[in-house]
């Protein structure tokens, strides 16, 4: 299967706040959000300037998407995205959501990341 990817506009970040803290009202707005609770965290990845400075984050990524929706068991597509990535030394952060995957690269990786993925076969929309 060969997939598509587009770029999601904006720069995001990826923050983390204690594992009991209520979720906060900056995280919801325009771009791509991800909100995730685990039992030692809470995750919240959303556009980096609506994440406020005391709080700690890990800022400057750009967001890339496959075009879904996929079946939940076709196999394989994480590691098809991030393979050729990983195999390159970039650093990846996925989230899955139920019609597609995002990955988010360092901003400064951008340009790197999407040769590496045009090499390999993807298009881009």
């Amino acid at each position: 299967m060969r997939l598509r990817l587009r770029w999601i506009e904006g720069l995001y970040g990826i923050a983390r706040l204690e594992a009991d803290a209520m979720i906060p009202e900056w995280a919801d707005g325009p771009g791509f959000v991800s909100i995730s609770r685990a039992d030692d965290e809470l995750t919240v990845v959303c556009l980096a300037a609506r994440i406020p400075g005391d709080v700690q984050a890990d800022r400057e990524w750009v967001c890339l998407r496959s075009v879904g929706p996929f079946a939940f068991d076709e196999s394989g597509v994480v590691l098809r995205l991030i393979e050729p990535l990983s195999l390159a030394g970039l650093g990846v952060f996925v989230v899955c959501t139920f019609d597609g995957e995002h990955l988010l690269v360092a901003a400064n990786d951008r340009e790197r990341a999407e040769n590496l993925l045009r090499a390999t076969g993807y298009d881009f929309d």
